[in-house]
């Protein structure tokens, strides 16, 4: 179980404001790695009345079960390695009420915040070509997503100051013409597009 504050800033995309930072900072085809979030809820999105969102990522054959919650300015990440096996239970079956996910810690968290775990189900998946690089102290990421045939681009920092990150993703954007867009998190854009439908 590992749990951290996850400071990030984040920018929705144009292809071509993409493509630009794609080149410009010398990302190559192989930089892309594909990874898939499966999203997980309560019928009545609880989880998303209280900001938060659970989710199982698959990258490169390796899954990964998150819970993210408000901590201030951020968001509390804990994590959890899953088998393979444990993971595509839940994901065919579309819930969480397996046995191997009753001990662990994530669903006693979900349990003090007065959700249970028979009533999360899963609600839709979104797949992600990312690609990372160090820069300027903090980690930059470029996300190309496709869900409920939609497909965005995204640039995301991920810091350790706040401060320090924002000042360092403004200038960044600022250097490359791109306009400041307020951006909701994966999850929210998917249920917001799911809604829409």
């Amino acid at each position: 179980m590992d749990k951290h504050i996850e400071i990030e800033f984040k920018n929705l995309l144009t292809k071509s404001e993409f493509e630009l930072l794609r080149s410009s900072l010398n990302f190559t085809e192989g930089d892309f790695q594909t990874q898939t979030n499966y999203y997980f809820d309560t019928a009545n999105f609880q989880l998303k009345q209280q900001k938060s969102a659970l989710r199982i990522r698959e990258k490169n054959g390796q899954y990964e079960l998150t819970l993210k919650q408000p901590h201030e300015n951020d968001l509390l990440e804990t994590n959890d390695i899953l088998t393979k096996e444990a993971a595509e239970i839940a994901i065919n079956a579309k819930n969480l009420n397996q046995p191997e996910f009753l001990h662990h810690e994530l669903f006693f968290i979900l349990k003090e915040n007065g959700i249970s775990l028979e009533d999360i189900t899963l609600f839709g998946s979104l797949k992600t070509l990312r690609a990372e690089k160090e820069y300027k102290g903090g980690l930059l990421v470029l996300d190309n997503s496709y869900y409920l045939n939609e497909e965005d681009f995204e640039l995301e920092y991920e810091v350790s100051d706040r401060a320090n990150g924002e000042v360092i993703f403004k200038k960044l954007l600022a250097q490359y013409r791109i306009p400041i867009r307020e951006t909701e998190n994966k999850v929210k854009r998917l249920y917001n597009r799911k809604t829409s439908l």
